[in-house]
């Protein structure tokens, strides 16, 4: 890694259909093999199916304070609201002291938090047992938004760790 000066980031363009960067960047994410069509295909598929089984999840009172805005459909707002749920505030990072290397609990910065959650969400939702990539996308996603589901369990066990480890925050670097 260089030294000399920190990788440029990338502008990336909103999505075409609702115009949200952050569900651009999950397409991105979701895309295997520069197929980015079958991507599209398969998130506004999952949206679509959202949209019909959660018709309750994504109020108005918690969803107000979204980028989502008034306007986004109940897909979109449920969406968010997953994505929201799934995002780590602490987690633990390898620290070498001394010839041990300690688990040193860290708070996570916001850009990394919502990387973090991507990947959780499309991980878990790869290992769904539905039959199609978007009907285990929609539940997973459902699912995270009812606080349950393995993306969410991934995000507690991450906070049990940094809670477990936190004698050792004091080498936080």
């Amino acid at each position: 890694m260089s030294r000399r000066h920190a990788a440029e980031k990338r502008k990336i363009l909103p999505d075409a259909r609702y115009g949200d960067l952050i569900l651009n960047k999950f397409m991105n994410n979701l895309m295997l093999d520069g197929k980015k069509s079958v991507a599209e295909k398969i998130v506004y598929g999952a949206l679509a199916i959202m949209e019909e089984k959660g018709k309750d999840i994504a109020t108005e009172e918690e969803t107000e304070g979204d980028a989502t805005g008034g306007n986004a459909s109940q897909g979109l707002r449920i969406f968010h609201k997953a994505l929201k749920k799934v995002r780590p505030q602490v987690e633990v990072r390898s620290r070498r002291v001394g010839g041990a290397t300690y688990q040193v609990p860290v708070e996570v910065r916001a850009e990394r938090a919502q990387a973090l959650a991507i990947r959780w969400l499309i991980g878990a939702a790869r290992k769904r047992s539905e039959n199609t990539m978007i009907e285990r996308l929609a539940g997973e996603l459902l699912d995270a938004a009812n606080d349950r589901g393995s993306a969410v369990k991934k995000r507690d066990d991450t906070h049990k760790m940094a809670e477990a480890n936190k004698a050792f925050a004091h080498y936080r670097w």
